[in-house]
């Protein structure tokens, strides 16, 4: 089982940890190929699925496995919960708590927003992504990808390009990556930079073109226009012309390196077509990666049975 009760960010998170729930999700691979993916690893437990912020991503792979962990689910929306009529967060969570749930997924528009949900429950709080905040589940899925291409993490070159003020991903992705021993940059324009890059343990550069050739795994963020108060970049154009990942920067990569984007993407801003759809992006790999390592995450939280593989 893992070090931790609950899953609010990568950095509680120890290397023994995040190799464990990639291993984990590996071992699920064969159930989510099968005729009938379904395994009876947390039959009789009840997860409560609160998305007070829009997610078609992270919600449906949520969902997806949870039905393939044979677990009892609870969809609660901003919109369908009492939050809507005044009530505060913790008398929400007070409230559900009482019906005996075994967990919370939270994704919220708040920062700290899971953290406060723990305090407030007894149950497994998983944070499926918090403001600017983290995302950790979102690191785990990266992470599987990437290991799972070149079969290790350790040594490897990773560039997180584009939107880092703004992003959660950023803030999951780097510490989590550090802690298996990868070495990270971040790049972005000056007004997207991070304030500490020394907290996360990285470097900085605003010059993609510099460090594009060195890298094993090129991520690129989306610009987050909706979290913005202002206008942070000049144009959608003048961005891609500076930080997009086009065809003629995707050939100055190295051969064997390859492209990630947690989606959903701005082609034509930070990525363009042709590279997101060639044969060096894992950008769908992500997508499936995602179900396994959330079946994972939840399995081993929750104490599944029969190690959640056999029928």
């Amino acid at each position: 089982m893992l070090s931790v009760k609950n899953l609010i960010d990568t950095n509680s998170l120890t290397a023994d940890d995040i190799t464990q729930i990639l291993d984990t999700a590996a071992s699920f691979e064969q159930v989510n190929s099968r005729a009938i993916k379904k395994v009876p690893a947390l039959r009789g437990r009840t997860i409560v699925n609160l998305f007070l912020e829009p997610s078609t991503r992270t919600r449906s792979s949520f969902e997806l496995a949870e039905k393939r962990l044979s677990a009892d689910a609870l969809n609660m929306g901003g919109s369908t919960s009492s939050v809507v009529k005044g009530e505060s967060l913790a008398d929400t969570i007070q409230t559900i708590d009482a019906m005996n749930v075994d967990m919370f997924i939270c994704r919220a528009k708040l920062a700290g927003t899971p953290q406060k949900i723990s305090e407030n429950t007894d149950a497994v709080v998983i944070n499926a992504g918090d403001g600017k905040h983290q995302h950790p589940t979102q690191a785990m899925l990266d992470l599987y990808t990437i290991r799972k291409n070149f079969g290790h993490l350790d040594g490897l070159k990773v560039a997180i390009v584009g939107d880092l003020k703004h992003s959660r991903v950023c803030g999951s992705l780097a510490p989590a990556l550090k802690t298996m021993g990868a070495d990270v940059t971040l790049v972005a324009p000056p007004t997207f930079q991070v304030d500490d890059p020394q907290w996360f343990g990285c470097s900085q550069t605003s010059r993609l073109d510099d460090v594009l050739e060195d890298m094993d795994v090129v991520y690129m963020l989306r610009v987050q226009l909706e979290r913005m108060e202002g206008a942070a970049i000049p144009s959608r154009r003048e961005y891609n012309r500076l930080y997009g990942l086009d065809e003629a920067r995707e050939k100055r990569m190295k051969p064997e390196a390859i492209v990630c984007h947690p989606g959903p993407m701005n082609r034509g801003m930070e990525i363009n077509t042709e590279v997101a759809d060639c044969a060096r992006s894992r950008i769908l790999d992500q997508v499936n990666a995602g179900v396994l390592t959330r079946m994972a995450e939840m399995y081993l939280l929750l104490g599944g049975e029969n190690n959640g593989v056999s029928a």
